[in-house]
């Protein structure tokens, strides 16, 4: 059984997901014209989405996860994040942060991380930022970076993480997330996966929402990913794009990829939309060779570019597989 087919019941949980986001986006795209300054935070950050975000969160028992903690994290301004630690089910000395997409909270992300504790052998903290799910307080891109920074002191600390090798996955908004994490703990990550993630918080609303693009400039939530992304030298990088990303355009993630300067590894999903990327064929796959590769230093296996060698192979990679 591939890891594909061991996560192809998981498409309705997707579903819902992709709908509180679309809803998120299209609330954006008529209300950012009177709104953005003052209630961006809540247009940006669509924690009560879909129905019930903020009042039910799935438990690891709810999949029949084996060994699992819950976790009140503090923060250092007093916040309380319930966030989920997994713990492999064959531990192969990787342990995966994981931070997720603006809308929903971490329980509707259990199927992905069952796949990465049960399958690949990998713990996985998963990460319920303030504000979303039980955690407390208000979403900002300040808090979020603390939320994180305290994610992965608890992951460098915990006894079953010592030796392991350290990941950091983030899908779309937690793919910012995830940079700037990187950017600040390059010494401490071993590797980084991307998904479906954007330039900037500025550079999306003109393409994403039309209706708002000469308001972009008030847009105070920046997730500068591309000034962010090329101070990250030696972390090597996995990108995963959806070709059909309907919510943040793919040359978004292409020109992160020409961007990066650290090693790097470009894997296209053609059929992969914003949200169900994760439920294409050979998705999982395509992580657990990048983990495998790093853990064990054979980065060459799977073709990867290092730096800014050639800043236009995404490009002939797509291209070839276009023809």
């Amino acid at each position: 059984m591939t890891l594909y087919d061991s996560f192809s019941a998981i498409s309705s949980t997707l579903l819902t997901v992709a709908k509180g986001t679309i809803v998120a986006s299209t609330g954006i795209s008529i209300l950012l014209s009177g709104l953005l300054y003052f209630k961006q935070s809540s247009l940006i950050y669509p924690r009560y989405l879909p129905e019930g975000a903020r009042t039910e969160v799935a438990s690891p028992d709810d999949l029949n996860i084996r060994s699992w903690e819950g976790v009140k994290l503090t923060t250092k301004d007093g916040e309380t994040l319930n966030s989920f630690f997994l713990k492999a089910v064959k531990p192969k000395g990787v342990t995966v942060l994981f931070m997720h997409g603006n809308a929903g909270n971490i329980g509707h992300r259990l199927p992905i991380a069952k796949v990465f504790s049960d399958q690949m052998g990998c713990n996985i903290f998963m990460l319920s930022y303030r504000g979303y799910g039980f955690s407390t307080g208000r979403p900002s891109e300040k808090g979020l970076i603390i939320d994180a920074e305290a994610a992965l002191n608890y992951i460098l600390e915990h006894p079953d993480c010592k030796h392991d090798k350290i990941f950091i996955y983030g899908q779309s908004l937690g793919g910012a997330l995830a940079i700037k994490l990187a950017a600040r703990n390059q010494e401490k990550v071993h590797g980084l996966i991307l998904e479906n993630t954007f330039r900037s918080m500025r550079t999306l609303i003109p393409s994403a929402f039309p209706p708002a693009k000469y308001l972009a400039r008030l847009c105070h939530q920046v997730w500068p990913s591309e000034t962010t992304l090329p101070g990250i030298r030696e972390v090597p990088t996995l990108f995963l794009s959806g070709a059909r990303d309907e919510l943040v355009p793919p040359d978004h993630m292409k020109t992160l990829y020409n961007l990066c300067n650290a090693p790097k590894v470009w894997r296209e999903f053609p059929n992969g939309t914003h949200n169900e990327t994760v439920a294409e064929p050979g998705y999982f796959e395509r992580i657990y060779e990048f983990i495998l590769a790093v853990r064990k230093g054979q980065l060459e296996k799977i073709g990867v570019v290092r730096g800014a060698e050639r800043k236009e192979a995404v490009d002939e990679k797509v291209g070839k597989k276009r023809e």
